[in-house]
Protein backbone atom coordinates (compact mmCIF):
# COMPACT_ATOMS: atom_id res chain seq x y z
CA UNK A 1 0.00 0.00 0.00
CA UNK A 2 0.84 3.68 0.18
CA UNK A 3 1.70 5.79 3.20
CA UNK A 4 0.42 9.37 3.25
CA UNK A 5 3.31 11.68 2.24
CA UNK A 6 2.68 13.91 5.27
CA UNK A 7 3.38 11.07 7.71
CA UNK A 8 6.85 12.01 9.07
CA UNK A 9 7.91 11.09 12.59
CA UNK A 10 8.30 8.17 14.98
CA UNK A 11 5.80 5.72 16.46
CA UNK A 12 7.45 4.76 19.74
CA UNK A 13 6.11 1.83 21.76
CA UNK A 14 6.88 0.08 25.03
CA UNK A 15 6.06 -3.25 26.63
CA UNK A 16 7.46 -6.34 28.34
CA UNK A 17 10.04 -8.09 26.16
CA UNK A 18 12.22 -10.53 28.10
CA UNK A 19 10.64 -13.04 30.47
CA UNK A 20 13.51 -15.48 31.05
CA UNK A 21 16.93 -14.59 32.47
CA UNK A 22 19.38 -17.48 32.90
CA UNK A 23 17.42 -20.27 34.58
CA UNK A 24 14.82 -17.93 36.08
CA UNK A 25 11.46 -16.92 34.70
CA UNK A 26 9.05 -14.12 35.60
CA UNK A 27 5.63 -15.22 36.86
CA UNK A 28 3.68 -12.52 35.10
CA UNK A 29 3.64 -11.08 31.59
CA UNK A 30 3.61 -7.50 33.01
CA UNK A 31 6.93 -8.21 34.78
CA UNK A 32 9.09 -8.78 31.68
CA UNK A 33 12.06 -6.49 31.03
CA UNK A 34 11.03 -3.42 29.02
CA UNK A 35 11.55 -3.55 25.27
CA UNK A 36 11.27 -0.28 23.35
CA UNK A 37 10.54 -0.38 19.67
CA UNK A 38 9.96 2.25 17.04
CA UNK A 39 8.77 2.77 13.49
CA UNK A 40 10.30 5.84 11.85
CA UNK A 41 8.41 7.33 8.89
CA UNK A 42 10.54 9.24 6.44
CA UNK A 43 9.54 10.17 2.90
CA UNK A 44 7.16 7.27 2.43
CA UNK A 45 9.51 4.68 3.93
CA UNK A 46 9.41 2.95 7.31
CA UNK A 47 12.42 2.00 9.46
CA UNK A 48 12.08 -0.38 12.40
CA UNK A 49 14.30 -0.51 15.47
CA UNK A 50 14.10 -2.15 18.90
CA UNK A 51 16.20 -2.08 22.06
CA UNK A 52 15.87 -3.24 25.65
CA UNK A 53 15.56 -0.43 28.15
CA UNK A 54 18.93 -0.46 29.95
CA UNK A 55 17.42 0.11 33.39
CA UNK A 56 19.32 -0.58 36.62
CA UNK A 57 16.98 -3.55 36.91
CA UNK A 58 18.02 -4.84 33.48
CA UNK A 59 21.72 -4.38 34.28
CA UNK A 60 21.49 -6.10 37.69
CA UNK A 61 19.57 -9.06 36.26
CA UNK A 62 21.81 -9.52 33.23
CA UNK A 63 24.95 -9.27 35.35
CA UNK A 64 23.68 -11.89 37.81
CA UNK A 65 22.22 -13.95 34.91
CA UNK A 66 19.01 -14.41 36.90
CA UNK A 67 16.11 -12.33 38.18
CA UNK A 68 17.40 -10.40 41.18
CA UNK A 69 15.08 -7.39 41.21
CA UNK A 70 11.50 -7.95 42.29
CA UNK A 71 8.65 -7.01 39.96
CA UNK A 72 4.94 -6.72 40.61
CA UNK A 73 4.15 -10.41 40.09
CA UNK A 74 7.58 -11.89 40.86
CA UNK A 75 9.51 -11.58 44.14
CA UNK A 76 13.26 -12.13 43.82
CA UNK A 77 15.40 -13.54 46.68
CA UNK A 78 17.97 -12.67 47.79
CA UNK A 79 18.98 -9.63 45.85
CA UNK A 80 22.78 -9.68 45.36
CA UNK A 81 22.62 -5.99 44.43
CA UNK A 82 21.98 -5.47 48.16
CA UNK A 83 22.88 -7.41 51.26
CA UNK A 84 19.88 -9.55 52.30
CA UNK A 85 19.92 -8.30 55.91
CA UNK A 86 20.05 -4.63 55.04
CA UNK A 87 17.24 -5.29 52.58
CA UNK A 88 15.00 -6.97 55.18
CA UNK A 89 15.80 -4.18 57.62
CA UNK A 90 14.88 -1.42 55.15
CA UNK A 91 11.63 -3.25 54.39
CA UNK A 92 10.64 -2.96 58.01
CA UNK A 93 11.89 0.56 58.60
CA UNK A 94 10.36 2.06 55.45
CA UNK A 95 6.84 0.96 54.86
CA UNK A 96 7.37 1.16 51.12
CA UNK A 97 9.74 -1.23 49.39
CA UNK A 98 12.26 0.07 46.92
CA UNK A 99 10.66 -0.46 43.55
CA UNK A 100 12.08 -1.49 40.21
CA UNK A 101 12.94 0.98 37.42
CA UNK A 102 11.88 -1.49 34.71
CA UNK A 103 9.70 1.14 32.99
CA UNK A 104 7.69 -1.03 30.62
CA UNK A 105 4.22 0.47 30.26
CA UNK A 106 4.20 3.74 28.35
CA UNK A 107 6.13 6.70 26.93
CA UNK A 108 5.69 10.17 28.43
CA UNK A 109 6.68 13.52 26.95
CA UNK A 110 7.87 16.39 29.13
CA UNK A 111 8.98 19.49 27.25
CA UNK A 112 11.27 18.23 24.47
CA UNK A 113 12.18 15.02 26.30
CA UNK A 114 10.74 11.52 26.34
CA UNK A 115 10.60 9.04 29.21
CA UNK A 116 9.74 5.35 29.55
CA UNK A 117 7.27 4.97 32.43
CA UNK A 118 5.67 2.31 34.61
CA UNK A 119 3.70 2.66 37.84
CA UNK A 120 6.54 3.11 40.31
CA UNK A 121 8.23 6.39 41.30
CA UNK A 122 10.96 5.87 38.65
CA UNK A 123 10.96 6.97 35.02
CA UNK A 124 13.83 6.63 32.49
CA UNK A 125 14.72 9.25 29.93
CA UNK A 126 15.25 7.79 26.45
CA UNK A 127 16.43 9.03 23.09
CA UNK A 128 13.44 8.45 20.78
CA UNK A 129 15.66 8.23 17.69
CA UNK A 130 18.29 5.76 18.92
CA UNK A 131 16.21 4.20 21.77
CA UNK A 132 19.21 4.68 24.01
CA UNK A 133 18.50 4.71 27.77
CA UNK A 134 19.51 7.95 29.52
CA UNK A 135 19.15 9.19 33.09
CA UNK A 136 16.85 7.82 35.74
CA UNK A 137 14.43 10.22 37.45
CA UNK A 138 12.91 9.53 40.86
CA UNK A 139 9.63 11.49 41.28
CA UNK A 140 9.98 11.00 45.02
CA UNK A 141 12.94 13.40 45.12
CA UNK A 142 10.68 16.25 43.99
CA UNK A 143 7.23 15.34 45.29
CA UNK A 144 6.22 12.75 47.89
CA UNK A 145 4.79 9.96 45.73
CA UNK A 146 5.62 6.24 45.95
CA UNK A 147 3.68 5.15 42.87
CA UNK A 148 2.46 7.15 39.86
CA UNK A 149 0.35 6.46 36.78
CA UNK A 150 1.68 5.72 33.34
CA UNK A 151 -1.09 7.77 31.71
CA UNK A 152 -0.28 11.46 32.18
CA UNK A 153 -2.21 14.28 30.52
CA UNK A 154 -0.83 17.29 28.67
CA UNK A 155 -2.39 20.74 28.85
CA UNK A 156 -2.40 23.51 26.26
CA UNK A 157 0.53 25.26 27.96
CA UNK A 158 2.67 22.14 27.46
CA UNK A 159 2.64 21.04 31.11
CA UNK A 160 2.57 17.33 31.92
CA UNK A 161 -0.03 16.46 34.58
CA UNK A 162 0.13 13.19 36.47
CA UNK A 163 -1.13 11.53 39.63
CA UNK A 164 0.63 9.50 42.25
CA UNK A 165 -0.07 8.10 45.71
CA UNK A 166 1.78 9.30 48.77
CA UNK A 167 1.67 6.35 51.15
CA UNK A 168 1.57 6.97 54.93
CA UNK A 169 3.51 10.21 54.64
CA UNK A 170 3.38 12.15 57.95
CA UNK A 171 0.59 9.83 59.07
CA UNK A 172 -1.58 10.41 55.98
CA UNK A 173 -2.14 8.58 52.71
CA UNK A 174 -3.20 10.77 49.83
CA UNK A 175 -3.52 10.95 46.07
CA UNK A 176 -1.40 13.74 44.62
CA UNK A 177 -1.88 15.54 41.34
CA UNK A 178 1.40 17.06 40.19
CA UNK A 179 2.51 19.18 37.28
CA UNK A 180 5.81 19.08 35.37
CA UNK A 181 6.53 22.27 33.40
CA UNK A 182 7.75 21.91 29.80
CA UNK A 183 10.91 23.96 30.36
CA UNK A 184 12.98 25.71 33.00
CA UNK A 185 13.54 29.48 33.28
CA UNK A 186 16.45 30.77 31.15
CA UNK A 187 18.47 31.59 34.28
CA UNK A 188 18.46 27.95 35.41
CA UNK A 189 19.51 26.15 32.25
CA UNK A 190 21.49 23.56 34.25
CA UNK A 191 18.45 22.43 36.26
CA UNK A 192 15.82 19.95 35.12
CA UNK A 193 12.12 20.75 34.78
CA UNK A 194 11.51 18.20 37.58
CA UNK A 195 13.03 20.73 40.01
CA UNK A 196 10.04 22.93 39.13
CA UNK A 197 7.45 20.21 39.63
CA UNK A 198 4.53 21.40 41.69
CA UNK A 199 1.77 19.72 43.61
CA UNK A 200 -1.50 20.95 42.13
CA UNK A 201 -3.63 19.39 44.86
CA UNK A 202 -3.99 16.35 47.03
CA UNK A 203 -7.01 14.19 47.77
CA UNK A 204 -6.98 12.32 51.09
CA UNK A 205 -7.39 8.55 50.75
CA UNK A 206 -10.52 7.19 52.42
CA UNK A 207 -8.26 4.74 54.19
CA UNK A 208 -4.76 5.19 55.61
CA UNK A 209 -3.62 1.63 54.89
CA UNK A 210 -5.79 0.71 51.89
CA UNK A 211 -5.40 3.31 49.13
CA UNK A 212 -7.14 2.75 45.82
CA UNK A 213 -5.19 1.36 42.86
CA UNK A 214 -5.56 3.44 39.67
CA UNK A 215 -3.99 3.27 36.22
CA UNK A 216 -5.25 6.56 34.75
CA UNK A 217 -7.35 9.64 35.52
CA UNK A 218 -9.55 12.06 33.59
CA UNK A 219 -9.37 15.72 32.72
CA UNK A 220 -11.74 18.36 31.34
CA UNK A 221 -11.17 22.04 30.63
CA UNK A 222 -11.67 23.03 34.28
CA UNK A 223 -11.53 19.81 36.29
CA UNK A 224 -9.43 16.79 37.15
CA UNK A 225 -11.39 13.55 37.55
CA UNK A 226 -10.09 10.95 39.97
CA UNK A 227 -11.94 7.72 40.64
CA UNK A 228 -11.29 6.07 43.99
CA UNK A 229 -12.22 2.48 43.28
CA UNK A 230 -12.57 -0.42 45.74
CA UNK A 231 -9.62 -2.19 44.08
CA UNK A 232 -7.11 -1.47 46.83
CA UNK A 233 -3.52 -1.87 47.85
CA UNK A 234 -2.91 -3.30 51.33
CA UNK A 235 0.05 -1.32 52.69
CA UNK A 236 0.86 -3.67 55.59
CA UNK A 237 0.93 -6.62 53.20
CA UNK A 238 3.05 -4.60 50.76
CA UNK A 239 5.56 -3.71 53.45
CA UNK A 240 5.91 -7.33 54.57
CA UNK A 241 5.58 -9.07 51.18
CA UNK A 242 9.33 -9.70 50.92
CA UNK A 243 9.52 -11.19 54.43
CA UNK A 244 6.41 -13.31 53.82
CA UNK A 245 7.74 -14.56 50.49
CA UNK A 246 4.80 -13.39 48.33
CA UNK A 247 4.61 -10.99 45.38
CA UNK A 248 3.29 -7.43 45.50
CA UNK A 249 0.36 -8.31 43.24
CA UNK A 250 -1.07 -10.38 46.10
CA UNK A 251 -1.34 -7.14 48.09
CA UNK A 252 -4.10 -5.86 45.78
CA UNK A 253 -7.66 -6.86 46.54
CA UNK A 254 -11.12 -6.00 45.28
CA UNK A 255 -13.81 -5.11 47.84
CA UNK A 256 -17.00 -5.61 45.89
CA UNK A 257 -19.19 -4.56 48.79
CA UNK A 258 -17.67 -1.05 48.77
CA UNK A 259 -18.61 1.98 46.73
CA UNK A 260 -16.62 3.71 43.99
CA UNK A 261 -16.12 7.41 44.76
CA UNK A 262 -15.74 10.19 42.19
CA UNK A 263 -13.51 13.17 42.99
CA UNK A 264 -13.55 16.37 40.95
CA UNK A 265 -10.86 18.97 41.51
CA UNK A 266 -11.27 22.49 40.18
CA UNK A 267 -8.02 23.32 38.34
CA UNK A 268 -8.27 27.04 39.11
CA UNK A 269 -9.04 26.91 42.84
CA UNK A 270 -7.21 23.56 43.34
CA UNK A 271 -10.10 22.57 45.61
CA UNK A 272 -12.21 19.45 45.42
CA UNK A 273 -15.94 19.75 44.69
CA UNK A 274 -17.55 19.17 48.09
CA UNK A 275 -20.56 17.10 46.98
CA UNK A 276 -20.02 13.35 47.45
CA UNK A 277 -20.60 11.48 44.17
CA UNK A 278 -20.44 7.70 44.03
CA UNK A 279 -21.41 4.59 42.09
CA UNK A 280 -21.33 0.82 42.62
CA UNK A 281 -18.12 -1.16 43.02
CA UNK A 282 -16.15 -1.54 39.78
CA UNK A 283 -12.59 -1.92 38.55
CA UNK A 284 -11.19 0.34 35.87
CA UNK A 285 -7.83 0.79 34.22
CA UNK A 286 -8.52 3.23 31.37
CA UNK A 287 -10.32 6.53 31.16
CA UNK A 288 -11.38 7.28 27.55
CA UNK A 289 -12.22 11.00 27.66
CA UNK A 290 -14.24 13.59 29.58
CA UNK A 291 -15.80 16.99 28.98
CA UNK A 292 -18.16 19.56 30.48
CA UNK A 293 -21.66 20.28 29.25
CA UNK A 294 -24.25 22.62 30.79
CA UNK A 295 -23.03 22.34 34.37
CA UNK A 296 -22.35 18.58 34.08
CA UNK A 297 -19.14 16.60 33.81
CA UNK A 298 -19.46 13.78 31.30
CA UNK A 299 -16.76 11.11 31.51
CA UNK A 300 -16.26 7.83 29.67
CA UNK A 301 -14.33 4.90 31.12
CA UNK A 302 -13.87 1.16 30.53
CA UNK A 303 -14.94 -0.80 33.59
CA UNK A 304 -15.07 -4.38 34.87
CA UNK A 305 -17.13 -6.02 37.59
CA UNK A 306 -14.08 -7.81 39.02
CA UNK A 307 -10.26 -7.73 38.96
CA UNK A 308 -9.68 -10.95 36.99
CA UNK A 309 -7.91 -9.16 34.10
CA UNK A 310 -4.58 -9.08 35.92
CA UNK A 311 -4.71 -12.80 36.77
CA UNK A 312 -5.12 -13.81 33.14
CA UNK A 313 -1.63 -12.60 32.33
CA UNK A 314 0.21 -14.86 34.77
CA UNK A 315 2.57 -16.72 32.45
CA UNK A 316 1.28 -20.09 33.66
CA UNK A 317 -2.06 -19.10 32.10
CA UNK A 318 -0.52 -17.92 28.82
CA UNK A 319 -0.50 -21.31 27.16
CA UNK A 320 -0.88 -22.29 23.49
CA UNK A 321 -4.66 -22.32 23.78
CA UNK A 322 -4.72 -19.04 25.69
CA UNK A 323 -7.60 -17.64 23.65
CA UNK A 324 -9.74 -20.69 24.39
CA UNK A 325 -8.84 -21.17 28.05
CA UNK A 326 -8.78 -17.58 29.27
CA UNK A 327 -12.21 -16.06 29.22
CA UNK A 328 -13.25 -12.85 30.92
CA UNK A 329 -15.46 -13.37 33.93
CA UNK A 330 -16.32 -9.72 33.37
CA UNK A 331 -16.42 -8.17 29.90
CA UNK A 332 -14.84 -4.70 29.55
CA UNK A 333 -17.77 -2.29 29.37
CA UNK A 334 -17.52 1.31 28.18
CA UNK A 335 -19.60 3.43 30.54
CA UNK A 336 -20.56 7.08 30.38
CA UNK A 337 -21.21 8.84 33.69
CA UNK A 338 -22.97 12.20 33.73
CA UNK A 339 -22.38 14.14 36.93
CA UNK A 340 -24.31 17.35 37.67
CA UNK A 341 -21.94 19.80 39.35
CA UNK A 342 -24.56 22.53 39.30
CA UNK A 343 -27.95 21.29 40.40
CA UNK A 344 -30.97 22.52 42.29
CA UNK A 345 -29.95 22.22 45.97
CA UNK A 346 -33.66 21.96 46.90
CA UNK A 347 -34.25 19.00 44.59
CA UNK A 348 -36.20 16.17 46.22
CA UNK A 349 -34.46 13.13 47.62
CA UNK A 350 -34.67 10.36 45.04
CA UNK A 351 -34.86 12.70 42.06
CA UNK A 352 -32.55 12.40 39.04
CA UNK A 353 -30.42 15.54 38.75
CA UNK A 354 -29.16 14.94 35.20
CA UNK A 355 -30.73 17.54 32.90
CA UNK A 356 -28.88 16.86 29.63
CA UNK A 357 -30.03 14.10 27.24
CA UNK A 358 -28.61 10.80 28.53
CA UNK A 359 -29.76 7.55 30.07
CA UNK A 360 -27.13 8.09 32.80
CA UNK A 361 -28.62 9.14 36.13
CA UNK A 362 -27.47 10.97 39.25
CA UNK A 363 -29.89 10.52 42.12
CA UNK A 364 -29.92 12.60 45.29
CA UNK A 365 -29.71 10.54 48.50
CA UNK A 366 -30.97 11.40 51.98
CA UNK A 367 -27.53 12.38 53.24
CA UNK A 368 -26.96 14.77 50.32
CA UNK A 369 -24.62 12.44 48.45
CA UNK A 370 -25.38 11.64 44.82
CA UNK A 371 -25.60 8.10 43.47
CA UNK A 372 -24.61 7.86 39.80
CA UNK A 373 -25.55 5.17 37.28
CA UNK A 374 -23.96 5.12 33.82
CA UNK A 375 -25.18 4.96 30.27
CA UNK A 376 -23.65 1.87 28.62
CA UNK A 377 -21.84 2.89 25.43
CA UNK A 378 -20.54 -0.49 24.25
CA UNK A 379 -18.76 -3.67 25.32
CA UNK A 380 -15.59 -5.47 24.38
CA UNK A 381 -13.08 -2.71 23.69
CA UNK A 382 -9.86 -1.93 25.57
CA UNK A 383 -6.70 0.21 25.23
CA UNK A 384 -8.77 3.23 24.12
CA UNK A 385 -7.21 6.19 22.31
CA UNK A 386 -8.75 9.37 20.95
CA UNK A 387 -7.67 12.26 18.76
CA UNK A 388 -5.78 13.99 21.60
CA UNK A 389 -6.71 17.41 20.19
CA UNK A 390 -10.19 16.57 21.59
CA UNK A 391 -8.93 15.57 25.03
CA UNK A 392 -11.14 17.14 27.71
CA UNK A 393 -13.60 18.31 25.04
CA UNK A 394 -16.79 17.00 23.51
CA UNK A 395 -15.77 14.29 21.06
CA UNK A 396 -17.11 11.51 18.86
CA UNK A 397 -14.57 8.77 18.26
CA UNK A 398 -12.70 6.17 20.27
CA UNK A 399 -10.06 3.94 18.64
CA UNK A 400 -9.43 0.75 20.59
CA UNK A 401 -8.53 -2.89 20.46
CA UNK A 402 -11.50 -5.24 20.13
CA UNK A 403 -11.49 -7.91 22.84
CA UNK A 404 -14.36 -10.30 22.83
CA UNK A 405 -14.27 -12.77 25.67
CA UNK A 406 -10.52 -13.10 25.84
CA UNK A 407 -8.03 -10.38 26.78
CA UNK A 408 -6.05 -10.91 23.57
CA UNK A 409 -7.12 -8.30 21.01
CA UNK A 410 -8.20 -9.77 17.68
CA UNK A 411 -9.46 -6.56 16.05
CA UNK A 412 -9.05 -2.82 15.96
CA UNK A 413 -12.25 -0.86 16.52
CA UNK A 414 -13.47 2.67 15.86
CA UNK A 415 -16.45 3.52 18.00
CA UNK A 416 -18.74 6.53 17.59
CA UNK A 417 -19.94 7.55 21.07
CA UNK A 418 -22.86 9.55 19.59
CA UNK A 419 -24.38 7.00 17.20
CA UNK A 420 -22.89 3.89 18.91
CA UNK A 421 -21.72 2.64 15.50
CA UNK A 422 -18.61 0.49 15.45
CA UNK A 423 -16.16 -0.11 12.59
CA UNK A 424 -13.65 -2.96 12.74
CA UNK A 425 -10.43 -4.02 11.11
CA UNK A 426 -9.40 -7.62 11.67
CA UNK A 427 -7.76 -10.55 9.87
CA UNK A 428 -7.00 -14.18 10.66
CA UNK A 429 -4.14 -14.85 13.11
CA UNK A 430 -3.73 -11.11 13.72
CA UNK A 431 -3.28 -9.70 17.22
CA UNK A 432 -3.14 -5.90 16.93
CA UNK A 433 -1.78 -3.58 19.62
CA UNK A 434 -3.22 -0.33 20.97
CA UNK A 435 -4.16 1.88 17.99
CA UNK A 436 -2.60 5.35 17.84
CA UNK A 437 -4.42 8.14 16.00
CA UNK A 438 -2.32 10.65 14.02
CA UNK A 439 -4.20 13.72 12.70
CA UNK A 440 -3.51 14.83 9.15
CA UNK A 441 -1.85 18.28 8.90
CA UNK A 442 -4.91 19.97 7.34
CA UNK A 443 -7.49 18.14 9.46
CA UNK A 444 -10.93 19.75 9.62
CA UNK A 445 -12.84 16.89 11.25
CA UNK A 446 -12.06 14.83 14.33
CA UNK A 447 -11.29 11.67 12.34
CA UNK A 448 -9.19 13.28 9.57
CA UNK A 449 -6.02 11.26 9.87
CA UNK A 450 -4.70 7.75 10.17
CA UNK A 451 -4.53 5.01 12.78
CA UNK A 452 -1.29 3.10 13.41
CA UNK A 453 -1.05 -0.29 15.10
CA UNK A 454 1.58 -3.06 15.33
CA UNK A 455 0.19 -6.47 14.44
CA UNK A 456 1.67 -9.64 15.93
CA UNK A 457 0.83 -12.92 14.18
CA UNK A 458 -0.38 -15.93 16.15
CA UNK A 459 0.80 -18.06 13.20
CA UNK A 460 4.62 -18.23 13.53
CA UNK A 461 4.99 -18.69 9.75
CA UNK A 462 3.59 -15.20 9.10
CA UNK A 463 5.61 -12.02 9.59
CA UNK A 464 4.38 -9.26 11.91
CA UNK A 465 3.67 -5.81 10.47
CA UNK A 466 2.83 -2.19 11.11
CA UNK A 467 -0.68 -1.43 9.90
CA UNK A 468 -1.81 1.98 8.61
CA UNK A 469 -5.57 2.58 8.45
CA UNK A 470 -7.53 5.55 7.16
CA UNK A 471 -9.12 6.81 10.40
CA UNK A 472 -12.30 7.91 8.62
CA UNK A 473 -13.19 4.79 6.65
CA UNK A 474 -11.10 2.30 8.63
CA UNK A 475 -9.83 0.89 5.34
CA UNK A 476 -6.26 -0.36 5.13
CA UNK A 477 -3.89 2.13 3.46
CA UNK A 478 -0.76 0.03 3.77
CA UNK A 479 1.37 -2.20 5.92
CA UNK A 480 5.10 -2.46 6.59
CA UNK A 481 6.22 -6.02 7.26
CA UNK A 482 9.00 -6.53 9.79
CA UNK A 483 11.31 -9.52 9.51
CA UNK A 484 11.97 -9.81 13.26
CA UNK A 485 9.90 -11.23 16.07
CA UNK A 486 7.56 -8.50 17.34
CA UNK A 487 6.27 -8.64 20.91
CA UNK A 488 2.80 -7.79 22.11
CA UNK A 489 3.33 -4.38 23.70
CA UNK A 490 1.26 -2.08 25.91
CA UNK A 491 1.26 1.62 25.07
CA UNK A 492 3.05 4.16 22.93
CA UNK A 493 2.99 7.57 21.29
CA UNK A 494 3.50 9.11 17.88
CA UNK A 495 6.13 11.86 17.81
CA UNK A 496 5.79 14.18 14.79
CA UNK A 497 9.06 15.12 13.13
CA UNK A 498 8.84 18.71 14.39
CA UNK A 499 8.92 17.47 18.02
CA UNK A 500 12.16 15.56 17.54
CA UNK A 501 15.30 17.39 18.58
CA UNK A 502 17.97 17.15 15.93
CA UNK A 503 21.14 15.46 17.14
CA UNK A 504 23.06 18.77 17.18
CA UNK A 505 20.65 20.33 19.66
Amino acid sequence: GQLPTWLQGILLRNGPGMHTIGDTKYNHWFDGLALLHSFTFKNGEVYYRSKYLRSDTYNCNIEANRIVVSEFGTMAYPDPCKNIFSKAFTYLSHTIPEFTDNCLINIMKTGDDFYATSETNFIRKINPQTLETLEKVDYNKYVAVNVATSHPHYDSAGNTLNMGTSIVDKGKTKYILFKIPPSVPETEKKKTCFKHMEVVCSIPSRSLLHPSYYHSFGITENYIIFIEQPFKLDIVKLATAYVRGVNWASCLSYHKEDKTWFHFVDKKTKKEVSTKFYTDAMVLFHHINAYEEDGHIVFDIIAYTDNSLYDMFYLKNLSEDFEETNKFTSVPTSKRFVVPLQYDKDAEVGSNLVTIPSTATAVKEKDGSIYCQPEILCQGIELPRINYGYNGKKYKYVYATGVQWSPVPTKIAKFNVHTKEMLHWGADHCWPSEPVFVPSPDAKEEDDGIVLTCVVMSDPKQAPFLLVLDAKTFKELGRATVDVELHMDLHGIFIPEKDLKTETE
